[in-house]
């Protein structure tokens, strides 16, 4: 037998270096694929799902305008009724005060 040919015990070889780096790309791309959106399949789209929610925007911190005003960043009091802010989806519903309707009749009876 030729040295070239017999390994030595605990020596890396060629093909067991290729197993573990295939393993470990292989393991590396599940990982972006299944976390990320960047390995998506064909036709699949991310959607970010927002909501408008009023009642609970600090002054000056509305997202856009209202009745009383044409703009963003107009809101002249805290909580106003009809100002708003954009969040995700099922956030507003969670927010003490938060409601997904504008306006004077908020949640009451």
């Amino acid at each position: 037998m030729s040295a070239a040919a017999e390994a030595a015990p605990g020596r890396a070889t060629p093909l067991a270096n290729a197993v573990v780096l295939g393993a470990a790309l292989l393991a590396a791309l599940a990982a972006v694929q299944r976390y990320t959106h960047a390995l998506d399949a064909p036709g699949a789209r991310f959607v970010f799902e927002r909501e408008r929610c009023h009642g609970v925007v600090r002054a000056g911190r509305n997202d856009c305008g209202t009745s009383t005003h044409a703009c963003a960043g107009q809101a002249r009091e805290d909580g106003g009724a009809e100002e708003w802010i954009s969040l995700p989806a099922g956030t507003c519903e969670r927010i003490a005060g938060g409601r997904l309707r504008g306006g004077d009749s908020g949640a009451g009876g």
